[in-house]
């Protein structure tokens, strides 16, 4: 038998529509891990976020965070990090948005807000992971691996074209969510890191099936021999991957349901 990799996006893809994992979710990855599968999952979630999750599912994965920008193995060592040039982030932190636009920047060591938004320790309640709140003038610019952007979508455009105007060369700009805008280093997406996984695993893309639901998924998507894309996937998704398979919703544990049946469990 063949290893593969099984790799997976969390929110909207693997965890269910309460930002959890599903008993049989985790009752498949066990037992595919067993079988001698890979298994690792790619998120714009911070590292220290996911790797609850992972301690969750109690299996040796891999963690791709902050949209591809860190890598750790099964026993949290890092392998790669790829952070914003300074004068980069420096831009973006001081980028003129509407009070109710939220800058967040994810750096190795946490996640930083500039004002207090309690809605969003929601999304992470499961894992407790939370944010500090630094106002942008006191924001390090040194060691960001992503500025996310949250709010209105009109406003979200109007800093994407703003970001894309003073440094799109230097940037790698996507988003999770319609009000989700997320802003790499150029070259740093969750394609680029499986590509650097699966090269050290001593695997193909031949030899990986993936799992996304959004925009910040798509080169990763696009890499793996088998792709699979949410029913409730960004409209434009399935168009962007060349050859991907549609499958259930993330609320009705669809992944678990597919790789039951892909690998006969």
């Amino acid at each position: 038998m063949t290893p593969r990799l099984i790799v997976s996006d969390l929110d909207g893809t693997l965890l269910g529509s309460d930002h959890t994992l599903h008993a049989s979710t985790v009752e498949v990855l066990r037992a595919l891990v067993k079988q001698g599968h890979h298994v690792a999952l790619a998120s714009g979630r911070h590292y220290h976020d996911m790797k609850v999750l992972r301690d969750q599912l109690d299996i040796p994965a891999h963690l791709i965070s902050t949209n591809g920008a860190y890598i750790h193995d099964p026993v949290d060592t890092l392998l790669a990090a790829n952070h914003l040039a300074p004068e980069h982030a420096k831009t973006l932190i001081g980028l003129p948005r509407p009070p109710q636009v939220r800058l967040n920047l994810y750096r190795e060591s946490g996640w930083h807000i500039d004002s207090e938004a309690p809605h969003l320790l929601s999304l992470h309640a499961s894992t407790g992971f939370g944010y500090e709140v630094v106002p942008p003038a006191q924001m390090d610019a040194n060691g960001v691996g992503k500025v996310l952007y949250l709010g209105d979508p009109k406003a979200l455009k109007q800093l994407e074209a703003q970001a894309q105007e003073a440094h799109g060369d230097g940037l790698h700009i996507t988003y999770s969510t319609i009000d989700s805008l997320e802003i790499m280093a150029s070259g740093v997406n969750k394609g680029v890191a499986l590509s650097s996984l699966l090269e050290r695993l001593g695997l193909t893309p031949a030899d990986c099936l993936a799992f996304g639901d959004n925009l910040n998924d798509t080169e990763m998507l696009d890499l793996a021999g088998e792709a699979q894309v949410m029913a409730n996937a960004h409209p434009a998704l399935f168009d962007r991957v060349t050859g991907a398979e549609r499958i259930g919703h993330h609320g009705e544990a669809a992944v678990a349901k597919w790789l039951r049946k892909r690998f006969g469990i």
